[in-house]
């Protein structure tokens, strides 16, 4: 038993060590404007996500191809990547106004633009988690684009192997049969190293109506320009804009961001009123609010789950319109994003309810003045969550005059990995610690494992590790942060960033009162410990409606009662 701790705690140290030396290398190369993937600071960046070998990516230090860790990277980067020889970050630099069309990943909303066939820009305008986010799924796709080169590349030459020209030969093909196509899936998977059947599935997974050969077409791609930089020299290059690199970390976004914001409370007379800030999606609260009240007559006796479920369906979008004008006739202001932060922004002013127009009852004969206003803020994205606040919290200055918010609560409700449970269950935490350091963020939550007792959910109560990106996780040290006293109960990405804002606003700058009340619950999109249950292994469906409209209950009972 002792030997097997003393090796699991070696393990974990190893891993420490390869994410420190990932994020050092990650700055150090932002910081010298450039890097070439098969040059040595590429090299270094391989060696240490083989070294770490995060969950999300699976197979990636065996030789077979990974495949589910595939699709979940190319769904957070721009389609077309695989083709760039060139890829160049920068920041928000006036693209949009030009001729090109922004191509937006489907699972991280970040503009990209297709330069030219060999260059692909992509829009940096949520910080330094965004980069490291990009570069590390860059890596994997270098480290993939290399196990296919070396499979299909002759030794001591420039010839290729039949599969891999029969490939060729059906990519390049204008007319493309079923037939065909079956073949050449026979001839990837020998390349790749897997089964027909496991070919067939992400065949099936990336597929688009524009483009069925989406998979095939992907594999070619990073299998020639691998082995074009292996037999032509013509390598790879990845760039960081001088003015990415001017802007990054002074706030630009989140100020422009938190500017129209204030601006827009001005505006309406709210600045005085009491403030809860709710960090959540898009849906929950509005629908909280309003869903039962708009749908009474398309659902007379379900119950609040039964139309949360229907409203989360891509079909039932007129079901979503009609709760959204309800709202709307009910003093909710939406502000559209325009600053590059990509935080989508609600502000519901509850004196402005309806009679019988919510779900929830303010205490009978509150004064207008002391009626709350909900401002509900989409997800940052890891450090964007302290620039985003951190902006937020500072008070509104027009010229001598300087306006303070009376904000007198902060919520903040997301997803995380759990590291006992699975899909839906729930965590609150007690204390947020920052991977890699010891930094460390105790506070009292006003939520409690007993709010949310009796519905049927596992929750967990402890501390949580805020990891410098999803893409890293790994179980030697998840397992190491489990067993030991630090009593972790799951990780996610903001949490340290949002915390260390409101302190500083709160106890050190003064902006905000001493007392701001904070509510912090997450659920589980997966569990990074069971192998197969990674976020790489498919989102989480219904399963993600109960919890997540549980903790917005419980957050504007609170709210509402204060």
């Amino acid at each position: 038993m002792m030997a097997t701790q003393i090796k699991q705690t070696t393990r974990a140290q190893e891993s420490t060590n390869a994410i420190e030396r990932l994020y050092i290398t990650m700055r150090h190369l932002l910081n010298r404007g450039f890097y070439k993937p098969s040059g040595v600071s590429g090299n270094a960046l391989r060696t240490a996500l083989l070294l770490l070998r995060p969950e999300i990516y699976g197979t990636v230090a065996e030789d077979k191809a990974e495949l589910n860790g595939l699709v979940y990277v190319l769904e957070r980067l721009p389609e077309g990547i695989e083709e760039c020889r060139f890829i160049n970050l920068t920041s928000d630099e006036g693209f949009s106004k030009s001729h090109l069309k922004p191509i937006v990943p489907p699972k991280r909303r970040r503009n990209c633009y297709r330069i030219d066939d060999e260059q692909m820009n992509i829009e940096i305008t949520r910080g330094r988690s965004d980069i490291y986010d990009i570069l590390t799924h860059l890596t994997f796709l270098f480290i993939e684009s290399g196990k296919i080169c070396r499979r299909v590349l002759v030794e001591d030459g420039n010839a290729t192997i039949r599969d891999w020209d029969k490939l060729t030969e059906f990519v390049l093909k204008e007319e493309k049969g079923d037939d065909q196509r079956e073949v050449a899936m026979i001839h990837v998977a020998n390349i790749l190293g897997r089964t027909f059947d496991e070919v067939g599935d992400i065949q099936e997974k990336l597929k688009t109506p524009e483009d069925p050969d989406r998979f095939l077409n992907v594999i070619y791609w990073l299998g020639k320009l691998a082995i074009e930089e292996e037999t032509t020299g013509n390598k790879r290059t990845i760039t960081f804009s001088p003015l990415l690199r001017e802007r990054l970390g002074h706030h630009i976004h989140g100020e422009r961001w938190a500017d129209k914001i204030k601006q827009t409370l001005k505006d309406n007379n709210l600045l005085q009123r009491p403030l809860h800030i709710i960090s959540a999606n898009m849906h929950s609260v509005m629908n909280s609010l309003f869903a039962k009240k708009a749908l009474a007559k398309e659902f007379p006796e379900a119950d609040s789950l039964k139309i949360y479920e229907a409203l989360s369906s891509e079909k039932n979008k007129n079901l979503n319109k009609k709760v959204k004008d309800l709202a709307e006739k009910n003093g909710m202001v939406f502000l559209d994003d325009q600053s590059g932060t990509n935080i989508d922004v609600q502000i519901f002013d509850t004196a402005k309810f309806g009679n019988g127009s919510c779900c929830y009852e303010l205490p009978k004969g509150m004064p207008e003045e002391e009626k709350p206003v909900i401002f509900v803020m989409d997800y940052a994205f890891g450090e964007q969550a302290y620039e985003t606040i951190d902006e937020l919290l500072k008070p509104l200055e027009e010229g001598a005059e300087k306006y303070f918010l009376n904000v007198d609560s902060v919520s903040i409700m997301g997803k995380a990995g759990i590291l006992e449970g699975g899909k839906g269950d729930l965590m609150i935490p007690s204390a947020h610690i920052f991977e890699g350091t010891a930094d460390n963020y105790p506070f009292n939550n006003e939520l409690s494992a007993a709010d949310f007792e009796g519905q049927g959910l596992k929750v967990m109560e402890g501390t949580m590790v805020t990891v410098l990106g999803t893409s890293l996780q790994n179980k030697d040290i998840l397992r190491f942060f489990y067993e030991s006293t630090w009593n972790v109960i799951g990780l996610e990405m903001e949490g340290v960033h949002y915390q260390k804002a409101v302190q500083s606003a709160s106890q050190i700058r003064k902006s905000i009162k001493e007392g701001v009340k904070v509510r912090y619950a997450y659920y589980a999109s997966d569990n990074p410990l069971e192998t197969g249950s990674t976020l790489a292994s498919g989102g989480l469906g219904t399963t993600g409606v109960k919890p997540t409209y549980l903790i917005t209950d419980r957050i504007l009972k609170q709210i509402f009662n204060t």
